[in-house]
């Protein structure tokens, strides 16, 4: 059934699921409906590995990636790794931590695909557990973080103690490492007082890029709204406007120990039916 309706979709020129219709001038350019079981597929997708950024403590592995009856699942498990790249001693936070305690799944298209403008729409569900951390986001790939632009079309985590999604954007600024950001905080109560099952049934996120502005949404409800005549990096970033380059998309499921995860809520479950892009 889910392949009848996206053909019809796809004749009619809109997303079937989606909340916005769109007319003839859109076309798909782009998807994955992860139909089947199995592997993801590595025409499309890469897998990151090991300890990756933000010095979180999830050891990201291709293993924890996969395709379970039409869904991409990127699973968070209560492990234990030994690090590979450990060295007693060790500034480095990749390699002063003998073993990695938990293992997740994190997959992007860098050097597959990436897109200038259009709609990025994906179907998903989260599971709002403590201590997860599953996101929808993009980034440039030519400069480096963050003049080369990130867009967070979904971060789900606890903020100020309070489980919160977000959709945000971020440039570079006069320092190295340092981003300017466009963040919108909206308390995961805002959904679930609307629907106390909100967190079993799955959502759309959209990104729609124009050469204005991004706008953010959620099952049709707009979270946040960038100026992209605003969007302007500092002198590292060369003052260019990072959103007006081509992005990559990324999927993962990090481990928020801010917040310590209960060991029951292991293993966590993030799904994705279906990533698609639409442009005009």
């Amino acid at each position: 059934m889910k392949k009848v309706l996206f053909l019809l979709a796809v004749c009619l020129g809109f997303s079937f699921s989606s909340f916005a219709q769109r007319g003839e001038e859109w076309k798909m350019v782009w998807h994955d409906e992860f139909d089947g079981s199995g592997a993801f597929d590595p025409e499309k997708w890469q897998s990151e590995e090991g300890f990756v950024r933000n010095e979180e403590p999830q050891w990201y592995q291709a293993e924890n990636t996969y395709r379970d009856n039409g869904l991409l699942v990127l699973e968070a498990r209560w492990d234990s790794i030994p690090n590979p790249n450990y060295r007693e001693g060790d500034p480095s936070w990749r390699k002063n931590r003998p073993f990695a305690h938990y293992s997740s799944g994190s997959v992007n298209t860098r050097g597959k695909y990436d897109f200038l403008y259009g709609q990025l729409e994906v179907r998903a569900r989260i599971s709002g557990a403590r201590g997860s951390w599953p996101a929808i986001w993009t980034l440039g790939s030519q400069m480096p973080w963050p003049s080369n632009g990130e867009v967070d079309v979904m971060e789900y985590y606890h903020y100020q103690g309070v489980p919160t999604v977000l959709a945000n954007a971020a440039w570079g600024s006069d320092r190295p490492n340092s981003a300017i950001w466009d963040s919108s905080y909206t308390p995961l109560t805002h959904f679930t007082e609307q629907d106390p099952d909100w967190c079993s049934r799955f959502h759309i996120w959209l990104m729609d890029w124009t050469p204005e502005y991004i706008r953010l949404y959620l099952d049709g409800e707009l979270l946040n709204e960038i100026d992209l005549s605003q969007t302007i990096n500092g002198s590292i970033g060369e003052h260019k406007n990072p959103f007006h380059s081509p992005q990559y998309i990324l999927l993962d499921n990090a481990v928020d120990i801010r917040y310590t995860p209960s060991r029951d809520a292991f293993p966590i479950r993030y799904e994705v039916d279906y990533v698609r892009v639409w442009q005009k």
